[in-house]
């Protein structure tokens, strides 16, 4: 009884063993590189020096962040009394998707005010006796004296006293002076011009080739020749500047290329507090700094400085909750899967069957991919066996492949690696070692192996 149950116990033994061998690719399928089975072509190719060179001549230009991501709104914090202005700022090397078009409102144009610090000249057309009894007012025939508009609005004449004219047009102030001479029974034979102005200005600054307070004359004073008058701007690529405007607590900005380009932005009329700052790059800081640190120059009064310091706040806090909405919605975009993203795709023995996502503004490299989230199994995968399946970009009929083959049984030869950049679409596959095939295939029969060696035991 024993030796028959023995001698079950071996024929069902043998039995098992041979059918898990002849059976164990029925069972279990390894993956590997071959040709399909449409017969569509898989070119295998050996990972060297030159190939690599030849596989990262595919063309392919990663994608870019938005503009948005460039871009800051400032501080927004008062500043500590007049700074220089600062110097150019830096021009970034990436290249944003859009800049802002944010034109300057159009105004009527006025008649010139005289203001304080304005220079007056007087001119007599009279006789000698005329020229005493103005007492130094109005010197010799022909010849003018200078009189500056005080900080009480009134220019000061000897024997007469102060005439206010802050305010006035000059046809209004010669009416005045007119006026003022006639009842001080003095011959009003005269005529008055602005020497020099000082009133009413505009702050040029940033790229261009002298920053300067440029004044507001009889006519009218345009963003060109503001910026003329500054030396013109000083860019190296002009389609990167930007000009931005400081006006009663708002920014205003227009691309460079955009006003190069049309005449009605060129002959935009400022208007007396303006700032003018041409800026290379698309950081507001400097900009604002600059702004801020004029506001003192082209403000009258205390009061006036801090209102425009709480406007150019509020202006910059809108610009910045702005920039941040739409960086978050990016990003919820991106989350959701309506931005377009490359990816790589990871199978074969790694840590985990995955996509790798390509990385913006660089490239990515087989290293990144095999050594970054997806994982590289050195258990259970085959250094000898890593691939980069690679479909043809010609997209013709016969859909061929090309599996560039990384023999890493040489740790030296992992530098390759960092070296093989990877393009939209690639599949890093890695495949078993001989002997985890084995295992696997074993692991699938031993169950049936038990069982039936278990109902040959059965009377």
């Amino acid at each position: 009884m024993k030796l028959l149950n023995k001698n079950k116990i071996l024929r069902a033994f043998a039995f098992s063993t041979f059918f898990a061998t002849s059976a164990c690719g029925v069972l279990y399928q390894s993956p590997n590189v071959t040709e399909r089975e449409d017969g569509s072509p898989v070119t295998v190719v050996p990972l060297s020096t030159e190939t690599v060179a030849r596989a990262n001549s595919a063309p392919y230009t990663p994608r870019a962040l938005p503009s948005v991501f460039y871009a800051t709104a400032g501080n927004g914090s008062p500043g500590n009394g007049v700074g220089a202005i600062p110097a150019s700022p830096y021009l970034p090397s990436a290249n944003p998707q859009q800049q802002q078009f944010r034109p300057l409102p159009d105004v009527a144009p006025e008649a010139y005010r005289i203001g304080v610090g304005d220079i007056l000249l007087l001119a007599t057309r009279g006789t000698g006796t005329t020229v005493e009894q103005l007492s130094g007012l109005l010197a010799a025939q022909n010849q003018r004296e200078g009189y500056t508009v005080r900080d009480d609005g009134s220019i000061a004449i000897p024997e007469v006293g102060p005439v206010q004219l802050s305010g006035l047009t000059i046809q209004q102030a010669e009416d005045r002076l007119f006026q003022v001479l006639v009842e001080n029974q003095i011959d009003p034979s005269f005529s008055l011009e602005v020497a020099e102005f000082h009133s009413k200005r505009v702050a040029v600054g940033g790229a261009v080739k002298t920053a300067k307070l440029v004044p507001i004359t009889l006519n009218t004073l345009t963003l060109s020749e503001a910026i003329t008058a500054a030396g013109d701007i000083s860019v190296r690529d002009k389609e990167f500047a930007l000009i931005r405007i400081y006006r009663d607590g708002n920014l205003y900005q227009i691309p460079v290329s955009l006003y190069l380009d049309r005449q009605d932005l060129q002959k935009k009329v400022l208007l007396n507090g303006d700032a003018v700052f041409v800026d290379t790059s698309y950081d507001l800081d400097r900009a604002v700094e600059f702004f801020k640190a004029k506001i003192d120059v082209i403000s009258l009064r205390t009061s006036a400085r801090s209102t425009a310091l709480q406007a150019l706040d509020t202006e910059i806090s809108l610009q910045r909750a702005s920039l941040d909405e739409r960086r978050h919605l990016f990003d919820l975009r991106q989350k959701l899967g309506a931005e377009k993203r490359d990816y790589v795709y990871l199978t074969g023995e790694v840590d985990s069957q995955s996509r790798f996502a390509l990385p913006y503004q660089q490239h990515a490299t087989l290293a990144d991919v095999l050594y970054g989230e997806g994982g590289f199994d050195n258990t259970t995968g085959d250094p000898t066996q890593i691939y980069v399946l690679r479909a043809d970009d010609k997209s013709d009929a016969s859909g061929s492949i090309t599996a560039y083959h990384l023999n890493a049984r040489n740790a030296a030869d992992l530098i390759i690696a960092t070296r093989l950049q990877m393009r939209p679409n690639d599949v890093v596959f890695i495949e078993e070692q001989q002997i985890t095939k084995w295992s696997r295939a074993l692991q699938q029969l031993f169950p049936s192996l038990l069982r039936t060696v278990e109902g040959s035991l059965l009377p």
